[in-house]
């Protein structure tokens, strides 16, 4: 199971999973196939205080972990002749799009680099083979007595329209590709009338391309980019040699997740999680001080641009081997580091880091395009001086209580701790981290290479 999750051919019982590269995301697979393979619920932490399979094994025969908590029940397909609910995720980015429509703020762009010689009617039949599998980008979402409703269409049939860039002498292709790229990833959605994604295709060369795919965050997020990317690479390997698809049914849907978090986060579950995030955030200050060069604006633009830079080598493997000896996870050091930085740049003791986890907590939505990821708001405490290793053992016990409640969507704490509204600063935080520890790597197919293409968005 872990040999699977790390994707190494075998793992001793004595390795441990972290220095096998493991971290907090793999971490939460190896949970949910645990979950499966023994029907118990073995909280995430567990793993991070016994990282290899033998001392896990023996703390699993020692306690019985089942009996912790409240298990939630299994997805299950919900049916399809009634009104269909929104995620609470779904309905807090319609409810944005009400105040705001025709924004493109929530779009998920990305743009693959297609090197070889492109059957673009294979790739074209690729991309619709991925919507007949994933209901999710078949949905459009229309209002129905003031209220949105999930429609999901019975088929629906892409185009793929080619715009040819060879025509241009050949040094200006590429910034001409980019900036189309940018104007794509700005144009807005109608979540009503739908389709809730588009491709277009940049012809640089003949055997250069760039395929633009873009999707509205509403039925997306970054773990559903690399799903989509993945699937095509598999289909148009298959359709360009005549063969048919090899990938296997999905046995739920995106609605099916929607109904069940609906029906499952209440009651008793819905107040166990409230309570823990009610006691991380209290007497946290509203606003991160900044001594920002010019003044906050009234209302948010939402602009923005990417600084890129590079670490040295030496520097990394001195980060991790930190992380290493402190039992931290990449991500736990770099964070603790961050807000080291925010302190000193601020001097407030308290204050609160956003940062998006994937959600996918489950191994039946692993392989799912749908909007899981989920905004945990990560409490930083610098209280009575403490030294940077302080600071890492508490980001890292801040970040373990945060896995463990994860499942309370962000908009249903923002709704209950209702935060003063100020349409120039986000709720809760004003500063988020998040660690890319999943990129989108090249795909090698017989005849095509794809690759990622960094365009920039001018979106914050």
């Amino acid at each position: 199971l872990w040999a699977q999750v790390l994707g190494l051919e075998r793992v001793g019982v004595h390795d441990n999973f972290f220095e096998l590269g493991g971290h907090s995301l793999l971490a939460t697979q190896v949970v949910s196939r645990l979950r499966d393979a023994l029907q118990i619920e073995v909280p995430l932490r567990l793993l991070f205080e016994h990282p290899t399979v033998a001392e896990l094994t023996e703390r699993l025969r020692e306690e019985q972990w089942a009996a912790q908590g409240i298990a939630a029940p299994p997805i299950e397909p919900v049916p399809r002749d009634g009104d269909l609910p929104l995620s609470f995720a779904q309905q807090r980015l319609w409810f944005l799009d009400q105040l705001e429509p025709g924004s493109p703020f929530y779009n998920i762009p990305t743009a693959v680099r297609l090197t070889g010689p492109l059957d673009v009617a294979a790739l074209e039949a690729s991309l619709n083979e991925i919507l007949r599998r994933h209901e999710s980008l078949r949905t459009t979402f229309p209002t129905v007595d003031g209220r949105p409703r999930q429609q999901i269409a019975p088929e629906l049939t892409l185009s793929l329209p080619v715009i040819d860039l060879r025509g241009l002498p050949e040094a200006e292709r590429e910034a001409q590709a980019l900036r189309l790229a940018t104007e794509e990833a700005q144009r807005p959605f109608d979540l009503a009338q739908g389709p809730l994604i588009r491709a277009l295709l940049l012809q640089l060369d003949d055997d250069d391309h760039i395929a633009l795919l873009t999707m509205h965050h509403i039925v997306s997020d970054g773990w559903s980019m690399g799903i989509l990317i993945q699937e095509i690479a598999v289909l148009y390997d298959a359709f360009s040699q005549g063969r048919p698809s090899p990938l296997p049914e999905l046995p739920i849907q995106y609605a099916d997740f929607a109904a069940w978090q609906r029906k499952w986060l209440q009651g008793e579950v819905l107040e166990r999680q409230l309570a823990y995030w009610k006691e991380q955030l209290a007497d946290l200050p509203p606003l991160l001080e900044l001594p920002t060069d010019r003044p906050r604006p009234a209302v948010q633009s939402f602009r923005g641009r990417t600084h890129s830079f590079v670490l040295p080598e030496t520097l990394s493997r001195a980060i991790q081997e930190l992380g290493r000896r402190e039992g931290a996870t990449l991500f736990m050091t770099l964070l603790a580091a961050f807000q080291a930085l925010l302190y000193r740049y601020t001097g407030q003791e308290r204050f609160a880091v956003g940062t998006p986890i994937a959600n996918r907590n489950r191994a039946e939505i692993e392989g799912l395009i749908g909007f899981f990821v989920n905004t945990l708001v990560l409490r930083a405490d610098f209280a009575d001086n403490p030294t940077f290793r302080q600071v890492l053992k508490r980001v890292r016990e801040t970040a373990l209580g945060a896995y463990a409640h994860q499942d309370l969507p962000f908009e249903m704490l923002v709704d209950a701790l209702q935060p003063e509204r100020d349409l120039s600063h986000t709720p809760l935080f004003q500063v988020m981290f998040v660690l890319q520890d999943t990129p989108m790597g090249s795909h090698r197919l017989s005849h095509l290479t794809l690759s990622p293409v960094e365009a920039e968005t001018g979106i914050a």
